[in-house]
């Protein structure tokens, strides 16, 4: 009934940190192909607009 598994830490880290580059790539480091701005470039651009 034990589900406990004995993992090497190196595997599990690598794995992990793995999906984790490849979602910050996709998702926050590479401009859009709409308006070749980041997502962060983005929000700045509308929090000014919103703000005036």
């Amino acid at each position: 009934m034990s589900n406990i598994q004995t993992l090497p830490l190196e595997d599990i880290m690598g794995e992990r940190f793995g999906r984790y580059s490849k979602y910050i790539i996709q998702e926050r480091a590479l401009p859009d192909i709409r308006d070749g701005l980041k997502p962060v470039q983005r929000r700045i651009l509308y929090s000014m607009n919103k703000d005036g």
